[in-house]
């Protein structure tokens, strides 16, 4: 069975207020595998970046882009307080997809 893609904009923590990453997927749950796997070489397998703290779904991927862009120029504080406003735990996300939990950095 084939999943259906929907553009989507996330942001991935290293743990609470820890370093932030910002990407766009078609395929949120086969990214965050990658992600979480360290398939994808680069800044998140580098400085352990793989908790999913907020994602944003989009009708369209170039909607996504913008939005991506957008929140990739936004100050530190600012994506701090965006994630807060949903998750002000800072709850991996990705385990209520299945994920298994991952061990927080400090």
């Amino acid at each position: 069975m084939r999943r259906e893609r929907q553009p989507c904009v996330y942001i991935l923590a290293s743990g609470k207020c820890g370093t932030l990453y910002i990407g766009v997927t078609s395929d949120l749950l086969a990214r965050l595998h990658q992600h979480r796997e360290g398939l994808i070489e680069g800044f998140t397998s580098r400085y352990g970046v793989v908790r999913l703290v907020r994602f944003e779904m989009f009708d369209d991927m170039a909607n996504a882009i913008l939005r991506e862009k957008q929140l990739k120029k936004w100050n530190r504080d600012w994506k701090l307080n965006l994630v807060e406003s949903d998750n002000p735990g800072w709850v991996d996300l990705a385990e209520g997809f299945g994920f298994a939990p991952t061990i927080p950095k400090r």
